[in-house]
């Protein structure tokens, strides 16, 4: 896409070219979290919800930021998908709950072992069987997922967040890409750490784009397992994030 920081926002004409140039954005950044979704969501609705993020992303446009369109627009996209999701309770509190108490147990493992715990080793400390620790895995699949988008902002009020980082995000200013530079760096070393499956699993996902069903078949692996592999790496990653936040 091309850069857009000389667009005037409050023109409308240029208000419209910018919605209709990034409405394949919208599309996959919907087709992405759809396919980990319940059944019970719509995807239309979704695929709404964030048409409506793009155009208030058009309307509070300020080029004067220094910010790419595509990297101001993506925020408010992921913005809106969240609100809708949080609407059908996908990100329930209870499901929230589970994932923090999973990440503790698996931050606090890590420091007491120095190395990625295992998943009998989190069972464990979880005080459950590895059956009912998949199950586990299986619940917060979702919100791991979905949460790689929770954002925050760097000094200048400039939005940044782990997906950007996993996906090699290159549409961003001179300070956001020292953070990033900072941030890959850090989870450049905790993705070479993890367990090879997980690491492979993650790669595949997010860097070469592979939907669940083709790494399972890459990995010779079921769409169920490779679910809680990266539902786990990604338990292990927000963990070692937490602790780079700028």
């Amino acid at each position: 896409m091309k850069d857009n920081r000389a667009i005037v926002g409050d023109n409308p004409a240029n208000r419209d070219a910018l919605i209709i140039e990034h409405l394949p954005l919208v599309k996959y950044l919907v087709g992405r979290i759809v396919p980990q979704l319940p059944p019970h969501v719509d995807a239309q609705d979704l695929m709404s919800a964030a048409v409506v993020g793009l155009i208030n992303a058009a309307d509070r446009f300020d080029p004067s930021r220094g910010v790419l369109f595509k990297t101001f627009a993506e925020q408010h996209v992921r913005g809106t998908i969240l609100d809708e999701l949080r609407s059908y309770d996908v990100l329930s509190r209870s499901m929230r709950d589970k994932y923090k108490r999973l990440e503790r147990e698996v931050t606090k493992l890590e420091h007491r072992l120095g190395r990625n715990p295992t998943s009998e080793e989190v069972a464990g400390a979880l005080k459950i069987g590895l059956n009912e620790y998949y199950e586990l895995l299986e619940d917060v699949h979702t919100y791991t997922f979905i949460s790689i988008d929770d954002s925050w902002e760097d000094n200048e009020g400039n939005p940044l967040c782990l997906a950007d980082v996993l996906c090699e995000n290159d549409s961003c200013n001179p300070q956001q890409q020292v953070i990033m530079m900072q941030l890959t760096e850090a989870l450049g070393h905790a993705i070479d750490s993890l367990p090879e499956k997980e690491r492979l699993a993650v790669t595949l996902y997010y860097s070469e784009d592979l939907n669940l069903k083709e790494i399972g078949v890459a990995l010779e692996l079921t769409e169920s397992r490779i679910s809680q592999l990266i539902s786990q790496a990604m338990v292990r990653l927000r963990g070692k994030l937490k602790l780079h936040k700028i």
